[in-house]
């Protein structure tokens, strides 16, 4: 659906979703706080400071000051609903981000003019290009800039592919920036604190400079359209329609990425920007097409899933198609999810019941127990297949968590399946070895978040720590040894002998097993007994680890008519383990992982030097293939110097950098690191 636009042409109608991306403390809460009190949402901004904002209402946000979470405010401006989704900005917490763009309709990139957020930007703006989502460009903090406009805009236009195209130059006063001028309206505006900017005549050097930056805006846009490029050679000026349709074509189109500027704190730039989205976003008809849905059945994408206290269990859905609303029942790819119980209008943690979701509206349905974050939901009798499928990153980073008090346990483990389903980045996984819980996450904040949560939010008292490494431990020698087990007591006893043959195999061979009894020394119905025995020993060995590599035979033995059983021969042929293993000079094993490395060019150098003072095997460096700018750098490194690799990686990288790893293969560890851990071991036995 469309309506005429004031400046000529058309423009979107209907509900609008607006997503708030940016680096770190960029301004995103700030502008939104801006964008809630211009358009009469909250009556004055909170601020961040204060812990007043609608945005980062959540306890961890509050307490750390950032965002850890998106939030959600509907708001109207001029007759039309806009949703607003403020993403965090921390690459910790990005999975927010990726699972809610999809379903968007625009997304505003805030920023500053700092070269140190280039390689941030990028990570975002790579997000949007390949989503195909039109983006402007909201230049923060312009009173703080140290750079001239033109040369911040060349210093970002790096972390776009796409042309950004200047829609204003600041109007300075005894160097401090007191209002704008508009290229496309060729107006100058004057701020007014809290209130909109007020029209002043554009004259005399603020005259020069609008010509040649607003020359400059149209030869952007003249890149696209033949007819404005002939206009531009023969000197005729293009009429003001013209501009403001190719401005809003080439945004939908995603050929260029228009730079508007302000000041969230003071609301300077807020109306400016709300305009550009009324006239130039495009609305959900156009989302849906980018998304390939046929229409027809009620529809929608779920953005996020909060589990809250009082409320219980709330999905935040885009509704692409059709009606949602109370008593509808709801099915995912994968299942039946619930029936709606609630259709709830939000502005950040505040709720407020409402009628039935159109197409384009953003709410929050209650109660969809088995709803997931990035689930395509449908009222139609069959499943619709997924819209998209947002597969989070790596996880960096783990915690083994456990409650602090045994009754918990149950409730600990209710708890890790609501964390997920809130975050999807997060990873558990229960290792069976050494029977520890262990979460994975995207960074050092994500997983102190996470703990917060399960102690806060989910009311679990839990303890924390470094999880355990995967060493084992084999042989270098081969031993022959008897293990005899005889015991007398009332009645029957217990007897049985085995001589076992332990020999070392190749590196990864695991366990082997052979019967080379002859002469039914040791029955056949006993040898499984024997194996079985065998593999029990084995799983800890005299370095206090499980021993892998290793084949025992089993070559001699003995029984007793009455006093021989299954339990008899596994306890023989874990003596004979136990007494023979100390024999074979067993030696540590650790695990190494082939380790790639994503980062910015310029810590190329300080990555090389983290792996080497980690014990890694530096294997080499390529650039990043699609990414100017940034390389891959490969190297071999121990488990356990992965650990925190990621904090060290992150401060070298202004909080980019980030790497995956897979296990490659096990390796010897002898000397002094190899003792302090197997002393570390029997110390905590």
């Amino acid at each position: 659906m469309a309506a005429a636009n004031g400046n000529g042409g058309t423009r979107a109608q209907g509900p609008r979703c607006i997503a708030l991306v940016g680096p770190f403390q960029a301004g995103k809460t700030t502008l939104l706080e801006a964008i809630l009190a211009r358009t009469g949402a909250i009556q004055r901004p909170g601020t961040i400071e204060a812990g007043t904002t609608v945005g980062d209402a959540s306890k961890e946000a509050r307490h750390h000051k950032m965002s850890v979470e998106l939030s959600v405010a509907t708001t109207t401006f001029m007759g039309d609903s806009y949703t607003f989704i403020d993403c965090p900005g921390s690459v910790e917490f990005v999975h927010d981000m990726r699972a809610a763009l999809p379903a968007v309709d625009a997304a505003v990139v805030v920023c500053e003019a700092d070269e140190k957020k280039v390689p941030q930007l990028q990570l975002i703006m790579r997000e949007l290009e390949e989503l195909g989502i039109p983006r402007f460009l909201f230049l923060n903090k312009i009173d703080k800039a140290e750079t001239k406009l033109m040369e911040a805009l060349q210093l970002l236009q790096p972390a776009s592919r796409k042309p950004l195209v200047l829609r204003q130059i600041p109007i300075w006063k005894n160097d401090i920036v007191t209002g704008f001028v508009d290229l496309a309206l060729e107006r100058a505006h004057v701020y007014k604190e809290h209130a909109a900017s007020e029209v002043v005549p554009l004259e005399g050097e603020s005259l020069e400079q609008e010509k040649t930056a607003r020359f400059s805006m149209l030869e952007k846009l003249a890149d696209h359209d033949d007819e404005l490029m002939e206009q531009l050679l023969e000197d005729i000026p293009p009429p003001r329609d013209k501009v403001f349709d190719d401005l809003a074509k080439e945004l939908r189109e995603g050929l260029v990425v228009p730079v508007l500027m302000g000041v969230a704190t003071r609301t300077n730039g807020v109306l400016r920007l709300l305009k550009a989205l009324r006239h130039e976003s495009p609305g959900v008809e156009v989302t849906v097409k980018r998304l390939g849905v046929d229409g027809g059945d009620p529809l929608a994408y779920v953005l996020k899933t909060f589990n809250t206290g009082h409320a219980g269990k709330i999905s935040v859905v885009r509704v692409l198609s059709g009606q949602v609303g109370d008593g509808i029942t709801l099915l995912s790819p994968e299942r039946e999810v619930g029936r709606v119980s609630g259709t709830f209008k939000l502005l950040g943690q505040s709720s407020e019941k409402r009628g039935v979701a159109s197409a384009g509206e953003t709410v929050a349905l209650g109660k969809l127990e088995y709803a997931r974050t990035g689930n395509t939901l449908t009222a139609g009798k069959q499943a619709h297949s997924p819209l998209v499928e947002v597969k989070p990153h790596d996880p960096v980073l783990a915690i083994s968590v456990s409650a602090k008090e045994r009754k918990d346990d149950v409730k600990l483990g209710q708890a890790l399946h609501k964390l997920l389903d809130e975050d999807p980045s997060v990873t558990v996984v229960h290792n069976p070895e050494t029977h520890e819980v262990i979460v994975w996450g995207q960074g050092e904040m994500h997983l102190r978040v996470a703990a917060e949560r399960l102690a806060d939010r989910f009311g679990v008292a839990i303890n924390t720590g470094r999880p355990s490494v995967g060493y084992n431990e084999t042989i270098k020698k081969s031993v022959v040894q008897r293990g005899r087990h005889k015991k007398q007591s009332g009645g029957h006893g217990q007897f049985g002998d085995v001589v076992l043959d332990i020999k070392p195999l190749p590196r990864g061979s695991g366990f082997k097993f052979e019967d080379k009894i002859t002469g039914g020394v040791v029955p056949r119905n006993y040898i499984p007994s024997v194996e079985e025995g065998a593999i029990g020993a084995l799983k800890h060995g005299p370095l206090g680890f499980q021993v892998v590599d290793v084949q025992v035979a089993l070559i001699d033995g003995s029984y007793h008519t009455v006093d021989s059983s299954d339990m008899a021969f596994q306890t023989a042929a874990r003596i004979g383990i136990n007494e023979g293993l100390p024999q074979c000079h067993p030696v540590l094993l650790e695990p190494i992982h082939h380790v790639e490395i994503v980062c910015p060019s310029d810590a190329t150098a300080k990555m090389n030097a983290i792996l080497s003072g980690r014990r890694g095997q530096i294997l080499g460096f390529d650039t990043r293939e699609g990414w100017d700018g940034w390389d891959v750098v490969r190297a071999k490194m121990p488990e356990s110097e992965i650990g925190d690799l990621i904090i060290e990686v992150r401060s070298a990288t202004a909080g980019v950098g980030s790497f995956t790893f897979k296990f490659d293969h096990m390796a010897e560890l002898i000397g002094k690191t190899a003792d302090q851990i197997v002393a570390a071991r029997r110390a905590a036995e």
